[in-house]
């Protein structure tokens, strides 16, 4: 019968479709990004033939996806591309980004690739602790990001940022944070920013009734600088006594972060004396209460630990040698225990080099 022939044919025509949308090579067989510095090995995702990279923008419906893909070097007519998309059902799945597509691969094995969003990602990560001097370095030498704020002054970026400080120190949430290739680095600061205001926020709503902190600003202040001194992350609410009882007692907070902090970046590791009698508003030997603005990116620790300090009476400390800090609450224990970690140390290490 007739209609049995052309049924058979239609069948026929169907089978070659799909066998060609899964058979015929559509991405050359030539790499178009060199393997030593691809994005592959960036995201740990190097192989053997995965070195043709395209890119889709966001937003992008699937006729602009299809021209984007012809455009990028992908051998198929953008009418196919989207006919193939859909008579594999994923028209309406296809998602932007990176890829990194096998060389030889055909139309349907991408297309379900990018429907999968198996794409490349890069990451950053803001260490706790870190400067705005840091932060920006690392952000301005990542090679994965779009860079928009390296020639940005910091009120500059603060204004892009629509942060109202007087300064971009303390701002930026440590955390790693994931990304597509070629976004922005503003991006990056934007959720590092919202991060850190969120994290503060509720640390500032978990405040004691009697902390000397008198707004948001001064606890990711305080929070900075509990940061720099803790070597041992049990010790962070008891090093938070002690400046808390500093403040109360309208003591000098006397931290040598701070001070080296007032260097400024080119600190070369050795903090001297006429650096602790020079005058800069960041010397706490010199002026009490706070310094002016953070010191360094605060963890969420340190956060909580600047509003929930231990219960101790202790005002002074001093490293261990081990991580660790020794409180005292008064000046003569204070001479003992530095006499006893620092000094005699100093000593013994002095003897054991001479000999």
């Amino acid at each position: 019968m007739p209609w049995k022939f052309y049924g058979m044919g239609f069948a026929l025509t169907l089978a070659l479709f799909y066998c060609a949308i899964f058979i015929w090579p559509v991405v050359p067989s030539v790499p178009n990004l060199s393997t030593a510095n691809s994005l592959a090995k960036a995201a740990d995702k190097v192989t053997v033939g995965t070195t043709f990279q395209i890119r889709i923008s966001p937003q992008s419906g699937l006729f602009s996806i299809a021209q984007q893909l012809a455009q990028q070097g992908v051998q198929a007519y953008p009418f196919a591309i989207m006919l193939s998309a859909r008579a594999i059902l994923v028209g309406s799945q296809l998602k932007p980004g990176t890829y990194l597509l096998p060389q030889k691969a055909s139309l349907g094995k991408i297309l379900l690739q990018i429907a999968r969003g198996d794409r490349i990602r890069a990451s950053v990560a803001i260490i706790p602790g870190m400067t705005i001097w840091q932060v920006r370095a690392l952000l301005d030498t990542n090679p994965w990001l779009t860079h928009q704020t390296e020639l940005m002054s910091a009120q500059e970026l603060l204004q892009a940022l629509n942060l109202n400080y007087d300064s971009v120190e303390g701002l930026f949430f440590p955390d790693t944070y994931v990304f597509d290739p070629e976004d922005t680095d503003l991006s990056i600061y934007r959720r590092a920013a919202q991060a850190m205001q969120k994290q503060l926020s509720n640390a500032w709503e978990q405040r004691e009734a009697k902390t000397p902190l008198q707004s948001p600003y001064q606890l990711l202040t305080l929070a900075s600088i509990i940061e720099k001194e803790t070597g041992r992350s049990s010790d962070r609410t008891l090093i938070s006594a002690v400046f808390s009882n500093r403040l109360n007692l309208k003591m000098p907070l006397q931290t040598d972060p701070t001070v080296i902090y007032g260097v400024g970046p080119h600190f070369d590791g050795n903090l001297r004396k006429s650096d602790l009698r020079k005058y800069n508003p960041y010397n706490t030997y010199m002026n009490k209460g706070l310094p002016p603005t953070p010191i360094a990116m605060p963890s969420k620790e340190s956060l909580l630990a600047a509003v929930n300090p231990a219960k101790n009476d202790a005002i002074y400390f001093v490293a261990r040698g081990d991580g660790s800090s020794q409180f005292s609450k008064n000046l003569r224990d204070h001479e003992n225990a530095v006499d006893q970690f620092q000094r005699k140390r100093k000593t013994s290490s002095q003897t054991t080099s001479q000999h």
